[in-house]
């Protein structure tokens, strides 16, 4: 059967034309939809969701493009823009019945809950963003020799045909090297699971490179019109991160400051994985987010 997260239910569920989302589905009570981070899918969340849904209703959807969601073709620019993927968490939150609900997300998951919140603020009542700073701010913090750490955003930056083809080449090496370099903790991440993410990232390598193509394309687009505009999130919002700011010589609640009005901003000691690394505390800083 594989790795499942315990007490949940997995569905396939529609949520634009031709796109379906896997999700596992458990608890009862207020809404909460968790969204995965690179290289991972919707099992990140393994040992906090059922924490959670000892209070509320949660959702683990893998993103379009990722572990058993559909991956359409990227036939434009827009078919892995963060604003098409948060489409699909609000067609998954209308199939299931949420009018409004908590929203949190980590890595890649994080910028689906970013564009979200400001695309969709009359359905996201909170929201949680782990270890990124938006679209537009994580090209301008990249300078120098210290952008090296973020190769990976350059190399899938590239027209399409060379990541791909690069990337396949030795797919476990490449997606396993995050797996590594960025956790604190080697038992984080046990050998059921690095063998799911694995291969669900050698199963989606197009839509994964597609998704952070748009990273570099049509998101700064949306992000910078959404600035120029004053558009803020305006739900209460709690962002937890490693100290980047500090290994790469910016403030990262200073740059967090302009994009929300309600604004809870916090370091962790944990690696990139840290619902992995710490899910005691991530489960009680959502709990406490969802609570505001």
């Amino acid at each position: 059967m594989g790795v499942t997260i315990a007490g949940f239910e997995t569905r396939s569920i529609g949520v634009a034309e031709g796109v379906e989302l896997n999700a596992a589905v458990g608890g009862e009570g207020p809404a909460l939809v968790l969204l995965h981070g690179f290289p991972q899918t919707h099992l990140m969340w393994r040992h906090v969701a059922p924490v959670l849904a000892e209070h509320h209703t949660v959702v683990c959807p893998d993103l379009r493009g990722y572990g058993a969601s559909g991956k359409p073709e990227a036939v434009t620019e827009d078919t892995y823009a963060k604003r098409t993927m948060a489409a699909d968490i609000v067609g998954l939150a209308d199939a299931l019945g949420f009018d409004r609900f908590t929203l949190v997300g980590h890595d890649r998951g994080a910028h689906v809950a970013f564009r979200a919140g400001l695309d969709h603020p009359d359905r996201i009542s909170h929201l949680g963003i782990l270890d990124i700073v938006p679209t537009l701010d994580t090209w301008n913090v990249l300078h120098g020799a210290g952008a090296a750490v973020a190769f990976h955003l350059y190399l899938m930056a590239q027209p399409p045909g060379l990541p791909e083809q690069m990337i396949a080449g030795s797919a476990d090496a490449f997606f396993g090297h995050f797996l590594d370099i960025w956790s604190t903790s080697s038992d984080a991440i046990p050998a059921d699971v690095r063998a799911e993410y694995l291969r669900a990232c050698r199963d989606a390598i197009p839509s994964i490179v597609a998704d952070y193509r748009a990273t570099a394309t049509v998101d700064i687009a949306h992000d910078q019109a959404d600035l120029d505009a004053g558009n803020r999130l305006t739900m209460p919002v709690t962002v937890v991160q490693q100290d980047w700011g500090r290994q790469l010589g910016f403030d990262a609640t200073a740059i967090w400051r302009p994009w929300a009005t309600d604004l809870q901003h916090f370091t962790t000691r944990a690696g990139h994985f840290m619902a992995e690394e710490a899910p005691e505390d991530v489960a009680t800083l959502i709990l406490d987010l969802a609570r505001r």
